[in-house]
């Protein structure tokens, strides 16, 4: 069995070279276009020339921190923070100053839930489309169009 580590672990390096390579954008690739690095690593992976060759020169590499930033939970992110101030000031129930906040059975809700103006409104034009085509469909039924 340990005879064959070797050549596994040849074959090992020799495959993430290859999909690396392949996976890599063409902006990253360094020397030579990245078809010909392909080649290089499929031809020479056996003697792993090809693959390391790739991994040592073919490719832009990174420090720890140069990489794209991580990924930031909204509520952590600056940018994301700032697009919720944009679009008119909000009070702390996330409405604007013009929406009205109707509370429980003026909305059809229960309790203290309540709908913006603005949704309400949606809503009726919603209703209304849907009653259109209702009857539309209804004409069709009967032959009427």
């Amino acid at each position: 069995m340990l005879r064959y580590l070797p050549f596994l672990l040849v074959l090992a390096v020799w495959i993430y070279a290859f999909i690396d390579c392949l996976n890599t954008p063409e902006e990253e690739v360094k020397g030579l276009p990245k078809v010909v690095w392909i080649i290089i690593v499929l031809l020479f992976g056996e003697v792993l020339v090809g693959p390391v060759a790739w991994l040592v020169a073919g490719k832009v590499r990174r420090g720890p921190g140069a990489g794209p930033s991580r990924w930031t939970a909204p509520d952590d992110n600056p940018a994301f923070l700032a697009s919720l101030g944009e679009g008119g000031q909000r009070d702390e129930a996330g409405l604007k100053d013009d929406e009205a906040v109707p509370k429980g059975d003026e909305a059809g809700l229960k309790g203290d839930e309540a709908v913006p103006k603005g949704d309400e409104a949606v809503l009726k034009e919603w209703e209304a489309d849907l009653r259109r085509r209702e009857e539309e469909l209804k004409r069709r039924e009967r032959g009427e169009e």
